[in-house]
């Protein structure tokens, strides 16, 4: 699934730029993406781990549709990014969709955040920061909204296109031109402790921005292509309490490590062995599977002495959980639409270390997990 999805997106991006201008060498050819022959990792443990059953205590007329992202603030409050779309107007082509719900922490619904708000058309993240400001990351606006806890818009980064300028059309890849202080689809944010914010930018640039904590631009890094520093769809985004910004290159099949100047540091691969012969959950088996599958969603935990990066991929379908440095200490699940699988998981929570919200996209849903490192996992689990 995931090799037909990257087919999808270089056809996109080869609509507007020609083949050779992708590399920024003229006559070259499009490079294969780096995790196609990367060393594989054998014998990684699985994590024994429970669904918590109807977590979320919503009506029939409240049903989720695509749920793209979910987070959890101090309180252990949980919002959801939902795109519920509608069934009675149109256009069904550019539809705008997008509500931000909130629950408590037994998951009955509290109340819906930013409902008109006008930087909402298409949101792709949520996140909170550590003073539980909710920040909503749009992919269609170009926009990076600041909620504080009572509900109100009090930043916003980027601006949204004029609607009286007609139709918008979306400059992708190699040719788009990254200008300072505005955005092209960006993905997804995240703070130092210092409270600069880092912005992944996004499925139209492909780089990450930097500002500092009023909002002001400081710089960016990054550009289109398959080089170390280079991103085609950085995708997720997070910073560990040293300030180290990690990057899901999602078609690139990597997670690209950074310091908080933009300095390279290191690639972590999601290389644990795999079935490859296994059907995907959409589409058909890939002629040419990846080694490493490509992380479409990231968390690293902040309570605790000791941080984990968790990853997901949507091909097998696995949540890895890892140490800051990329060692896998573990993983579990698969793609399929069962209780126990993921089918697009878009979005992580990580609210501690053994307990994990996922934005489960294509299976309209947000799944709960409970880890139990300690346990045995049941026969035929994965």
């Amino acid at each position: 699934m995931k090799k037909a999805f990257l087919a999808l997106a270089l056809i996109a991006v080869a609509a507007i730029v020609p083949a050779d201008a992708q590399r920024g060498q003229p006559g070259a050819a499009p490079a294969p993406p780096p995790n196609q022959s990367v060393p594989i990792v054998n014998n990684v443990p699985l994590i024994p781990f429970e669904v918590v059953p109807n977590f979320f205590k919503i009506t029939p007329d409240q049903n989720f549709g695509e749920a793209l992202a979910v987070a959890v603030n101090s309180k252990g409050n949980v919002v959801v990014l939902n795109h519920p779309g509608t069934a009675t107007s149109g256009p069904l082509y550019g539809n705008a969709t997008t509500q931000v719900l909130e629950f408590d922490s037994n998951g009955k619904f509290i109340r819906e955040i930013g409902k008109g708000v006008y930087g909402l058309g298409y949101a792709h993240s949520v996140r909170f920061d550590k003073y539980d400001n909710l920040w909503v990351v749009d992919k269609g606006t170009n926009s990076i909204m600041k909620f504080n806890p009572a509900g109100y818009v009090t930043m916003n980064l980027g601006r949204r296109p004029e609607g009286y300028e007609g139709e918008y059309h979306r400059v992708v890849g190699a040719q788009a031109r990254a200008t300072d202080g505005n955005f092209n689809a960006p993905t997804d944010v995240g703070w130092d402790a210092d409270d600069n914010i880092f912005i992944s930018d996004g499925y139209g640039n492909s780089r990450v921005a930097k500002f500092n904590k009023n909002g002001d631009w400081i710089k960016s890094w990054g550009t289109f292509g398959t080089e170390q520093g280079q991103f085609r769809v950085p995708h997720n985004l997070q910073v560990d309490k040293q300030g180290n910004v990690y990057v899901a290159d999602r078609s690139n099949g990597r997670i690209q490590v950074f310091d908080a100047d933009g300095t390279f540091k290191k690639v972590i691969w999601l290389n644990a062995a795999y079935d490859k012969t296994r059907h995907p959950v959409l589409g058909n088996l890939s002629a040419n599977p990846p080694d490493a599958p490509a992380p479409w969603a990231l968390c690293i935990t902040t309570t605790g002495p000791t941080q984990y990066l968790y990853a997901i991929d949507t091909e097998p379908g696995r949540l890895y959980k890892m140490t800051l440095d990329g060692q896998i200490l573990g993983m579990l699940g698969e793609s399929g639409r069962g209780p126990r699988q993921f089918n697009w998981p878009h979005g992580i929570a990580c609210p501690s270390e053994d307990v994990i919200f996922i934005a489960d996209m294509n299976n309209w849903r947000v799944q709960k997990l409970l880890l139990r490192p300690g346990a045995k996992p049941p026969t035929g689990a994965q």
